[in-house]
């Protein structure tokens, strides 16, 4: 049942990726350096918010986080798909009974958002962005925000394990 539960949970985190983006091909301008001031041409939400603002930006991505390897669109776009065959392939095979399962599947959701855009606008969306204190945070979006709180998810998942290994083996030697 919660399984049930967490892929109709991703279903909306799809479909919410799918219509942002949508929107804001659809209701915003391409962000340009014309405009260097907030809301640098998008939609403000809030200004100098205990030194943080945040607007929407249309910012047509070719590469993959940040705009790395934007000169390899199409290699990332086929590298997508293959992610997506593989983690279907593991999730269907083996993560169902994995603790990786939650964070593997919004990997898997990210991803296809992502590819998803490159197949419809023929490069990535992006729209959330943020400055901190003057320092403007690459502008990203629901995919790339569900990929990196699962990255994030197994790297504590797997500091987890690795600190209940040390203990057990402590443990053991203790008892010798």
């Amino acid at each position: 049942m919660k399984k049930t539960w967490f892929l109709f949970l991703c279903l909306i985190f799809l479909l919410g990726d799918v219509f942002m983006k949508y929107y804001t091909v659809n209701y915003i301008d391409k962000m340009s350096w014309a405009y260097p001031f907030f809301p640098y041409g998008g939609i403000g939400i809030f200004n100098d918010f205990f030194g943080i603002n945040f607007s929407l930006n249309y910012v047509a991505n070719k590469g993959s986080a940040f705009g790395l390897f934007s000169a390899y669109s199409s290699f990332l776009f086929y590298l997508r798909i293959a992610i997506v065959v593989i983690l279907t392939l593991y999730l269907v095979t083996y993560g169902r009974k994995k603790k990786v399962f939650f964070p593997l599947m919004l990997i898997l959701t990210g991803a296809i958002g992502n590819i998803f855009d490159t197949f419809i606008y023929g490069h990535v969306v992006d729209m959330f962005h943020f400055t901190f204190f003057e320092y403007s945070y690459p502008v990203f979006n629901i995919a790339d925000s569900l990929i990196c709180i699962a990255i994030i998810w197994l790297l504590l998942f797997s500091s987890e394990k690795k600190t209940k290994e040390k203990d057990e083996s402590r443990n053991s030697s203790d008892r010798k």
